[in-house]
């Protein structure tokens, strides 16, 4: 039996959607066959297309309430409907907690907590009046799940976003789908300033299971998924896409030698 993810006729937004992993979403579900806005301060360098189709553009900054709202309804009035939000934006730079104010690390919250709540409840406002409802879907991160030194207020804003989800999801049933994608490392064209040339990223990618990095369109993939009524029955999820996780420190540093199965 074929897994059939077609979503034509059905609507998304994606916020960040203008690069890296917020491109890769929003042609993931250009080629699903959805109408696709996304949306940020700036537009991409170049149009975000996939199969012979484009995503459309509408500037906003997230951190604006009454643009946020304006937005989301203005796409509902445009095309009937607004079937699904992939909150994507977001992202820090690398700071230690004791090297910067607490008013700095505040924005950080800011954009990848509070953002994605503000752009979650002006979506729910559409999609609670629609029959079919909708979903919404954050982008989280395995930062949320362990410690992160340089960046601990995203972290903190990223564990904080897979609960937020998760209590939406309650909330919201039976008519809004919620759930979040908990992204390990992605292969994008900033990757580079994290990791250096292509034998820094690919060492960096060993140390993954699936020994590689991923990309966005494999996050993409798993959106359209959560998107579609194959997904039907889930809201409240977490769903891990990092390849195995991070292998442990203490696995490498213990001098025992087990003995192999025979």
């Amino acid at each position: 039996m074929s897994l059939n993810l077609d979503l034509t006729g059905r609507v998304a937004v994606v916020t960040g959607g203008t690069r890296g992993v917020g491109a890769g979403i929003a042609r993931a579900f250009l080629q699903a066959g959805a109408a696709v806005v996304v949306c940020a301060r700036r537009p991409p360098d170049a149009p975000i297309a996939a199969d012979g189709r484009t995503a459309r553009f509408r500037p906003v900054d997230l951190r604006e309430p009454d643009g946020v709202r304006e937005l989301l309804q203005a796409v509902a009035a445009d095309h009937g409907r607004l079937d699904c939000l992939v909150n994507n934006a977001g992202g820090t730079p690398y700071r230690l907690l004791g090297e910067t104010t607490a008013e700095r690390h505040a924005r950080v919250v800011e954009l990848n907590l509070v953002a994605p709540m503000t752009a979650s409840l002006a979506a729910y406002e559409v999609m609670r009046g629609q029959p079919d409802g909708g979903s919404v879907i954050m982008i989280g991160s395995v930062s949320g799940t362990r410690p992160s030194p340089g960046t601990a207020a995203y972290g903190a804003a990223k564990a904080g976003l897979d609960n937020l989800a998760r209590s939406m999801a309650v909330e919201w049933a039976p008519h809004v789908r919620v759930n979040t994608l908990v992204l390990g490392m992605v292969r994008t064209e900033l990757t580079a300033l994290h990791y250096g040339d292509e034998d820094g990223i690919a060492a960096v990618g060993a140390t993954v299971p699936l020994g590689r990095l991923a990309e966005p369109t494999e996050i993409g993939d798993a959106c359209v998924f959560l998107a579609s009524g194959r997904a039907g029955y889930v809201s409240g999820a977490s769903l891990l896409v990092h390849g195995g996780g991070e292998r442990p420190a203490f696995l490498d540093a213990a001098t025992v030698n087990h003995p192999k199965e025979p």
